[in-house]
């Protein structure tokens, strides 16, 4: 498009190829009327994408302009669809009232983007919304991210070897909906995969469907230092403890700077900075998060069968997002842990309580949303009055809180008297039932403006005389069917039949003729009509000019409101999880910083949600420096895969502050979980199954601590099986020996079992199966001891493979487990002179001798 001439088009092209130079990269919606349309390839776009007809139009040029629209009345209907399939939107308005032969000023309002959304319809109300900035200077990074749709805006740096590790694991738990980079020029459409970060999208770390590009120079520490203060209103960065944080000071500038040039407003929603470390929270990568099925599920990312589908009770959009917010951000102080967990004691002890306070946040709205709404110059009446009614609730809130002693209910449990003046004022102002826009009228009750409630009783008087004027004239004309009308296109009329036009009085005169009726306007009509709809008009102007001052007034207190959705989400979250515990019979974990995980009754909290009451089958688990690795083998189908993950979920959720689904739990913090369950070939960037198991293994082994809890599973079994013997033995020696941390190791491998008699602080147990004449029932239990059998050829036949392959496997098999004697010796004799594995063992046909 660039490429075009502006001079070979009309004036109104020329202003539209002006405006879409500005902006790049996005779809420009072009305000005409009553219509948004949009030209050239963007018209094409827009047909396909909205299913809208692509027509055309005259505009100058050789031919004829490509051209779609949607009306401007029905934008939110098809706004949702271009965000959602990856497209920015520049929304171009007309700035002044058309004027015959001159072009009407146009200019762009706002850049809607997947991570500048403000709409509650492109929105999901329990998720935030986050859009994030990058910053690398050597080898350090600079993180920022912000939600416009609630104001909460966050910094961190990240510097040492792990710095791009840490970095590449936070953000694939923010789960961005945007994020800056960058460029040489500001809107610069880059190709990613010609950039440094192109391995972060080979390896899946970053999607480049989310990425935006920003100049260098909006990334400048000192002019970003200053966007920063001047926003804030301060003299020094320090009270937001980010002095010491440059990368992420210049992140956060750098967000500034983008939403200046998308948003065209002031950002009064943003009204602070929150800056942390890291080190505060467990860390959790990719891998452990689509393991544990934290949000969604592993292999259809369906919500239904997730953690939080378990634990999220909230009540309040709010608390759902800060539920989610937790997941993500396991803590590591235990004074905060046990916080919460007192917290949630006090409600668990207090049936009538709990069910109370549930009840009182039901009815809360989205104050956090509603807060950045109302700085945006965005929130309509109806969500005014939804704020009113929220705050009327607070006072209910204090009153059950009163008599609790965590500290975490403390803001909660002071009235606030000013806030219940507010909202008093707000549900005396407004109508029961508001509007959503504010330009239809009807916004205000009687009584609140004297000015505004002579024009309605003007309106009404009107109303009233329309009436008299029609009876008047019946008994004038003699003409009972006469009637006195309004519509938009002809006004008022006075409408008589033609069978009666002989009674037509000499001063009506004729309007409108139709089938079979005659309409006439009289002078005195007339006058009245003008006046009648001046009056409307100037009551819908008065009544906007209203509701922006009152919604200007609500300006001061968004800082206030967004304190106070914080502490109510707090409340919520842990109320939610509080009723969890009652409900799933969770108990309160034991946190020590001691390296041990002790385990009686462990229950996997989502698959005893989706079995009957008491078919679950609990299991204990022993970890300790005396018990560190511990080689679990068992067959398929057994449940070794969910013994581990339901570990991994009762040490997340411990370190959440929520209690968990078990007799009792003794754990020590642990700094990271690592999981690798499961195997799938990542066909976006051509690896096989083996090569992604392998990679999630080294990741592992070159970040797990003495205080990791790792969980592994089927370690090798993508290769050849004495190369997976080998790698599985290796992999098993070094986290024992050199690692020294808490670990599961699920295998089919019974070779391992042998580890335990060669190293000291490793154990074998098994998930124990009952073997029947008619074939084998799985108990689920994990007992000690190894397994000497996996039971494949059992779970093939309850697979439903023919007779005659179970049968030929069950020769190979006897065959197999012959030569596998042969091979234990060789093992034993190897490791009696000294050699590896690998070096002893070599690989034998499965068939002939």
């Amino acid at each position: 498009m660039s490429s075009r001439d502006p001079s070979l088009y009309t004036p109104m092209i020329q202003q539209f190829l002006e405006v879409k130079k500005q902006y790049p990269g996005t779809l420009l919606l072009y305000r005409m009327g009553d219509f948004y349309e949009t030209f050239f390839e963007d018209a094409e776009t827009a047909a396909r994408e909205l299913e809208i007809t692509l027509t055309s139009r005259e505009g100058g040029g050789n031919q004829r302009i490509p051209m779609a629209g949607v009306p401007h009345h029905s934008l939110e209907n098809y706004l949702p669809k271009l965000i959602q399939r990856g497209f920015k939107v520049a929304i171009c308005e007309q700035m002044e009232a058309p004027q015959p032969g001159k072009l009407v000023r146009r200019e762009v309002v706002r850049v809607v983007t997947p991570g500048t959304l403000l709409e509650g319809t492109l929105l999901n109300e329990k998720k935030p919304n986050y859009l994030g900035a990058v910053y690398k200077h050597r080898q350090g990074y600079g993180l920022a991210y912000v939600d416009i749709s609630t104001g909460d805006f966050r910094l961190t740096q990240l510097t040492g070897e792990d710095a791009e590790d840490l970095l590449r694991r936070e953000i694939a738990g923010l789960e961005l909906a945007e994020l800056i980079l960058p460029s040489k020029e500001p809107w610069q459409e880059v190709a990613i995969q010609t950039t440094e970060w192109a391995s972060w999208v080979e390896d899946g770390s970053l999607d480049p469907a989310i990425v935006s590009w920003e100049a260098h120079m909006a990334f400048d520490l000192k002019p970003a230092s200053e966007r920063l203060k001047r926003h804030f209103g301060v003299v020094s960065l320090e009270s937001f403890g980010c002095h010491q944080m440059p990368l992420g000071v210049a992140a956060a500038g750098a967000i500034l700077h983008y939403l200046s040039h998308t948003q065209m407003s002031a950002l009064g929603q943003i009204q602070s900075l929150h800056t942390y470390q890291l080190s505060q929270f467990m860390i959790l990568d990719k891998t452990t998060r689509r393991n544990l099925e934290l949000s969604e599920t592993y292999r259809d990312g369906q919500f239904r069968g997730s953690l939080l589908w378990v634990l999220d009770k909230t009540a309040t959009a709010m608390g759902g997002r800060l539920l989610r917010d937790w997941l993500i951000h396991p803590l590591l102080d235990l004074a905060a842990i046990q916080s919460r967990q007192n917290a949630i004691a006090e409600l668990i002890a207090q049936d009538s309580l709990r069910e109370d306070l549930r009840l009182a946040l039901d009815g809360i709205r989205d104050i956090e949303r509603l807060a950045a709404r109302i700085a945006t110059e965005a929130a309509n009446p109806r969500e005014l009055r939804s704020l009113a009614e929220s705050l009327k609730r607070l006072p209910a809130l204090a009153y059950l809180l009163s008599n609790t002693v965590s500290p975490l209910f403390q803001d909660l449990r002071v009235s606030q008297p000013e806030l219940q003046e507010l909202a008093d004022h707000l549900l005396s102002s407004l109508v029961e039932s508001p509007p959503l826009k504010i330009q239809e009228g009807g916004i205000f009750n009687d009584g609140v403006q004297a000015e505004l409630d002579e024009l309605r009783q003007l309106l009404r008087g009107g109303k009233d005389w329309i009436q008299d004027l029609e009876n008047s004239e019946r008994e004038r004309t003699g003409v009972r069917t006469l009637k006195v009308g309004f519509n938009r296109t002809f006004g008022y009329y006075i409408e008589m039949t033609h069978a009666n036009r002989e009674q037509v009085p000499e001063d009506y005169i004729r309007k409108q003729t139709l089938t079979n009726a005659e309409r006439y306007i009289t002078p005195k009509l007339k006058e009245k009509e003008v006046a009648v709809l001046n009056a409307d008009e100037q009551m819908k102007q008065l009544e906007y000019k209203l509701f922006a001052a009152l919604r200007d007034q609500l300006k001061s207190e968004v800082a206030g409101f967004q304190n106070l959705a914080r502490q109510i989400a707090s409340l919520d979250v842990l109320t939610s999880l509080a009723e969890i515990a009652v409900s799933g019979r969770y108990v309160r974990p034991e946190l020590v910083n001691e390296p041990v995980l002790d385990i009686k009754g462990g229950r996997h909290p989502v698959i005893e949600k989706t079995l009957a009451a008491g078919y679950f089958v609990p299991n204990d688990t022993q970890l300790d420096q005396e018990q560190q690795l511990v080689i679990l083998t068992g067959p398929n189908m057994s449940g070794k895969s969910s013994y581990m993950r339901q570990i991994g979920l009762i040490a997340l959720l411990a370190q959440i502050g929520s209690y968990v689904p078990a007799e009792s739990v003794r754990l020590g913090i642990c700094d990271r979980i690592f999981t690798r369950v499961g195997a799938m070939d990542d066909i976006a960037t051509g690896q096989s199954t083996f090569m992604v198991e392998m990679m999630e293994t080294s990741n592992i082994l070159h970040h797990a601590t003495a205080r990791s809890l790792v969980l592994l599973d089927e370690i090798g079994r993508g290769t050849s099986t004495f190369d997976g013997v080998s790698i599985a033995w290796s992999v098993s020696e070094y986290i024992a020996r050199e690692i020294g941390c808490r670990t599961l190791f699920a295998t089919h491998y019974h070779e391992l079992n042998r580890l335990a008699e060669l190293i000291p602080n490793v154990v074998n147990f098994q998930v124990s199966v009952q073997e029947n004449p008619d074939g084998i029932v799985f108990l689920h239990k994990v007992v000690p001891g190894g397994a000497d059998r996996s039971y494949g050829i059992e779970v093939a036949r309850l697979a439903g493979l023919p007779p005659q392959v179970l049968s030929r496997a069950r020769d190979l098999l006897s065959d197999i487990e012959r030569r596998s004697r042969i091979q234990s010796g060789l093992m034993k004799k190897a490791e009696r002179s000294g050699l590896q594995v690998a070096e002893a063992v070599q690989q034998l046909s499965i068939f002939g001798e």
